[in-house]
C-alpha cells in the first residue's frame, strides 16, 4: 500500500474559550447527536469527510472493531445537517481520568466547505467537549488535512504542543 509523510500537529486548549459564533443566518441548520450512530452512516461519514485527507484508522475495521471502538460510552458523535443534508460530523472521545476532551475527528463534506460552516461547526465540537468539564480539549492535525485547518485551530484558542512526522497509507 502506498504511504504519504505528514507533519502531525498535537493542540490542547487549556481554557474554555468566552467567544461565541454566531449561527449561519443563510442555511437551516441542525446539529444532531447520533446516538448509537449505525455503523453504515458512520462510514459515509469518515469516507465523504476523510477521504480527499486520507484519513486510514477507522477505514479497514471490521464491523465487530468499529462498533466496539464508536459505540462506547465515552464517545460522542454529532452530525451537522445543511438543509437536511449530512454535512460534516465530529467525534469526541472524553476521557474523565485523565481529565481530557479529545475532538477526534472533525470535518465538512467537500460540497460544504468555503460556506462560513467550518468556524461555526468546529465552535459547537469545542462547546460540547468543554461540556464535560475536562482540564483540556486536544485535537490534532497533519498537513494531509485542509491547509486551513491548524490555522482554524489556532484562531479558536488552540495552541500546538508537539509534532510527530508519520507515514500515513493513501486512500485508494
Amino acid at each position: 500500500m502506498p504511504t504519504l509523510k505528514t507533519r502531525v500537529t498535537h493542540l490542547e486548549m487549556t481554557d474554555r474559550p468566552t467567544a461565541a459564533i454566531p449561527t449561519p443566518a443563510s442555511y437551516k441548520l441542525a446539529i444532531m447527536r447520533a446516538t448509537k450512530i449505525s455503523l453504515p452512516f458512520y462510514r459515509f461519514l469518515y469516507e465523504q469527510v476523510g477521504k480527499p485527507h486520507h484519513w486510514s484508522v477507522h477505514r479497514k475495521l471490521d464491523d465487530e472493531a468499529l462498533s466496539a471502538i464508536i459505540h462506547r460510552d465515552n464517545v460522542e458523535i454529532h452530525v451537522l445537517y445543511v438543509e437536511g443534508s449530512p454535512a460534516g460530523f465530529f467525534e469526541l472521545v472524553l476521557d474523565q481520568e485523565r481529565g481530557v476532551a479529545e475532538i477526534l475527528y472533525f470535518g465538512l463534506v467537500a460540497e460544504f466547505q468555503g460556506l462560513g460552516l467550518a468556524k461555526f461547526f468546529l465552535n459547537e465540537a469545542i462547546s460540547t467537549a468543554w461540556m464535560s468539564s475536562p482540564q483540556k480539549v486536544i485535537i490534532e492535525t497533519n498537513t494531509l488535512d485542509s491547509p486551513r485547518a491548524l490555522q482554524m485551530y489556532q484562531k479558536m484558542g488552540f495552541r500546538p504542543v508537539s509534532f510527530a512526522e508519520a507515514e500515513i497509507e493513501t486512500w485508494d
